[in-house]
């Protein structure tokens, strides 16, 4: 499975930024109703919801540029377990039932990103690269033998 093994770059990027566009696309519902407004969300938003906004959007958005994935992950991840717990657990002790598999799994797939990282194609890995290239000796040589 060689071949297989060759695209984990490109899968790592699918399973970071396909799930960060769906979450920023949770965040966006409930701020600026786009593409339309969160069912059941209130409106004006309670502060605790207008706050998961917020780091659904911007925490979302990081993560799909693979920016800063890693604290954003953490982050994102955390506040789906606390979403979890507070709003579907109480409903039903099944998450088929409760309505919060979708959370489980955002909370795990971003969890997996803080220990994965965001992959080569990312903006973090640009700027390690860029980094460590300016923290090269003269001659290119970074191990400092001659």
């Amino acid at each position: 499975m060689p071949t297989l093994a060759k695209l984990s770059p490109v899968v790592l990027t699918l399973l970071r930024i396909v799930p960060a566009l769906l979450f920023m696309e949770h965040g966006l519902m409930k701020l600026v109703h786009f593409p339309a407004a969160q069912p059941g969300a209130p409106d004006p938003l309670p502060l605790i919801l207008y706050i998961a906004a917020l780091i659904e959007v911007i925490g979302g958005g990081l993560i799909a540029l693979g920016l800063y994935t890693r604290i954003a992950a953490f982050i994102c991840s955390g506040e789906m377990a606390f979403a979890y717990f507070m709003s579907h657990a109480p409903r039903s002790f099944w998450p088929g039932i409760n309505g919060g598999d979708g959370a489980i799994l955002f909370c795990f797939i971003f969890f997996y990103l803080v220990f994965a990282g965001p992959g080569v194609l990312s903006l973090d890995a640009r700027r390690g690269r860029m980094t460590a290239s300016r923290s090269a000796p003269v001659g290119g040589a970074a191990s400092g033998s001659p």
